[in-house]
Formats: structure tokens, sequence, C-alpha cells
């Protein structure tokens, strides 16, 4: 799929998804995606647990609260470091990271949704962290669910370009 493509059609999915598995190599390729995102000082601090057993999902959701399993979820964990004086990028980072393995998950023709506020609810982040082992140095920043989606979505309408952005100066 075209990039160009992949951005229109990208969107926020939070339905159901099919019973089928996510093939690793398509996650592997997600996650490569991520891993070539820009990052403050190359600092690299975002690394990846991709989940798929069943069992560690579950466990996962019932942190999260939420019955329906997806096939697969790639955990965004950020590490705090100080990557250029007394400046930390991870947030940057993890975010980078995360938009261009939406657009990869997108490409590939399966949905996903950028989950974070929840992690920072009643401590689910840290337990989540726990279950998969994540050192309490680094945080589990943010949880992407991946899988074919079962129902149909269609990214939301955007405010037009004139509303949004200018050249030389702001409002004109």
């Amino acid at each position: 799929m075209d990039l160009f493509t992949a951005l229109a059609q990208r969107h926020s999915y939070r339905g159901p998804f099919q019973d089928q598995p996510v093939p690793r190599a398509d996650l592997e390729r997600i996650v490569q995606a991520g891993i070539q995102a820009p990052s403050g000082c190359n600092a690299q601090t975002t690394t990846f647990v991709i989940v798929d057993d069943p069992a560690v999902l579950r466990r996962i959701y019932d942190v999260l609260e939420r019955p329906t399993l997806p096939p697969a979820l790639i955990v965004c964990i950020a590490h705090p470091i100080c990557a250029f004086r007394d400046m930390h990028f991870e947030l940057e980072d993890c975010s980078a990271a995360v938009e261009n393995m939406l657009l990869a998950i997108t490409a590939l023709g399966y949905a996903s949704v950028w989950t974070d506020g929840v992690l920072r609810l009643d401590g689910k982040g840290e337990k989540i962290g726990e279950i998969l082992g994540v050192p309490a140095e680094r945080q589990v920043q943010v949880i992407l669910p991946v899988g074919v989606p079962a129902e149909a979505c269609s990214q939301r309408e955007k405010l037009p370009f004139v509303q949004r952005a200018w050249f030389n100066q702001y409002g004109q």
C-alpha cells in the first residue's frame, strides 16, 4: 500500500477482531517499522514486547478490564534516560515508533488503536510490566492491539488544511 493511502486509511479501531492469528512475520515487520522511527539523539529509548500467547493476552486484558482479546499486542516500553544534557526524549521516541507501526498495521490490512491513557490508571501499566518482566526503570507506555477487524471502520473526518496549517505565519 502506498504511504499516502495508508495515511488516509489509518484509523483508531476499538471493535472486535476476527478470530485469526497475525503471522509472526507480519508482527516483526510492524515492529521493525517502529524500530526504524527516529529518536532523539538516536538514543533509541523505545523497546517492544510482542504478545501473541493467548494466556499472556488474557492476563493483560484482565488488568485492562477488557473482555475481548485481540490476536496480538505490541507493548511499547519507554526507557527514561537523559539523551542530551538534561533532556529526555522517550515520549517523542515512543510516539514516532507508534505512528510508524500504526501505518505499517494499516498497510498490511490490520487494524489497531493507540492505547495509553488506561495504562496510567490504577497502576495498570506497572502491572502489565510485571506480567511481561519489564525492568523497573522502564515504563509500559503504549499498547497496540493488532488484528483483522471484524467490523468496518474508517478514519474520522479531519478539519481541512486551511484551518490547521499556514505558510509563514500562524492563521494567515
